[in-house]
């Protein structure tokens, strides 16, 4: 799921929004590429302060849309690439994995994990 090129961008300073929604509207929350931790072929994890929003419609629905990029990573004709990931989302407060990313990111109260269904480029 989570390719090269990929992991690449995500190694590459850039913003991502991150995409979720209930029953009415979408709501976009935004962190860093540097913030992204990738588990396995198919997870990503996100630290999260904030994101209260984001946590209430994943509890609704936990599918979600992110995309992230980089100017700095070469695209499919030209320098900046980026990608539209599709997946599930969970909020993580404890374990192995939170514990591992508190040390990482002190300032977070949970740990936001993505199971990536779907990985395309854009760009």
């Amino acid at each position: 799921m989570i390719n090269e090129k990929l992991l690449e961008v995500m190694s590459n300073e850039g913003v991502v929004s991150i995409v979720s929604w209930n029953n009415e509207e979408a709501h976009v929350v935004n962190t860093w590429n540097s913030y992204l931790t990738v588990v396995g072929s198919d997870r990503v994890l996100i630290p999260a302060a904030g994101m209260r929003r984001t946590q209430k419609n994943v509890e609704i629905n936990d599918k979600v849309k992110i995309t992230l990029g980089s100017k700095e990573v070469m695209g499919h004709r030209n320098m900046g690439t980026g990608f539209l990931i599709e997946g599930t989302a969970k909020f993580v407060e404890a374990g192995t994995e939170f514990e591992m990313m508190k040390d990482k990111f002190p300032f977070l109260s949970r740990v936001l994990e993505i199971t990536v269904i779907s990985a395309k480029q854009t760009l």
